[in-house]
């Protein structure tokens, strides 16, 4: 899959320097996560479920 044409978004943290940041596209079975300072270095992909469960992870320690 090229990742280059998905619909990329920052998270709603991202400061609005543009840096520091954690962009994440989803499709139907994973999610792409990539930092958005180094576009051109491979994402690596996490099925939906455990990005579900690290999400409310995070979420849960805020």
């Amino acid at each position: 899959m090229n990742t280059s044409e998905l619909g990329w978004f920052k998270s709603s943290y991202s400061s609005a320097q543009g840096d520091d940041c954690v962009e994440v596209a989803v499709t139907e079975r994973v999610v792409h996560v990539r930092d958005s300072k180094d576009v051109a270095r491979r994402p690596f992909a996490v099925e939906r479920e455990g990005w579900v469960r690290f999400v409310g992870f995070a979420a849960a320690r805020d």
